[in-house]
């Protein structure tokens, strides 16, 4: 009574479909930002303690690997934030249809990397 099913051990051969990739971006995210609380609990404490905790906070914020994370971490924000709105919307039946849920899993894909850019951008115009 043994059925011989597909196994694909491989995962570099599943080809998910977007909805998948912005799921699993999803879990990651969040996971990402929580794994960044203590980091950032630490360095407010430390800028809070007096002017010199202030500076040694500030000069280590602006080292290009914690600038790096920094940037990952904006990405991670505004991907969770689309994403859980989109999830949002699905639990509300809005997008359930096919083509649209793909459509709408594309543009989080496709718009979460473009704000980034957007707010980088705009920071640095406006320091």
């Amino acid at each position: 009574m043994s059925k011989s099913r597909p196994i694909f051990l491989t995962l570099w051969q599943i080809k998910l479909p977007p909805s998948g990739i912005v799921s699993i971006l999803h879990r990651l995210s969040g996971v990402l930002m929580v794994l960044a609380l203590p980091i950032a609990a630490m360095l407010f404490e430390l800028a809070l303690t007096d002017t010199d905790g202030f500076n040694a906070a500030a000069a280590w914020l602006n080292s290009w690997s914690i600038t790096l994370a920094l940037l990952l971490l904006l990405w991670s924000l505004l991907h969770h934030l689309l994403a859980g709105l989109r999830h949002l919307l699905l639990d509300l039946d809005i997008g359930l249809d096919r083509p649209v849920a793909r459509r709408t899993a594309q543009i989080v894909l496709i718009a979460a990397p473009t704000f980034t850019v957007a707010l980088l951008a705009a920071g640095r115009f406006f320091a």
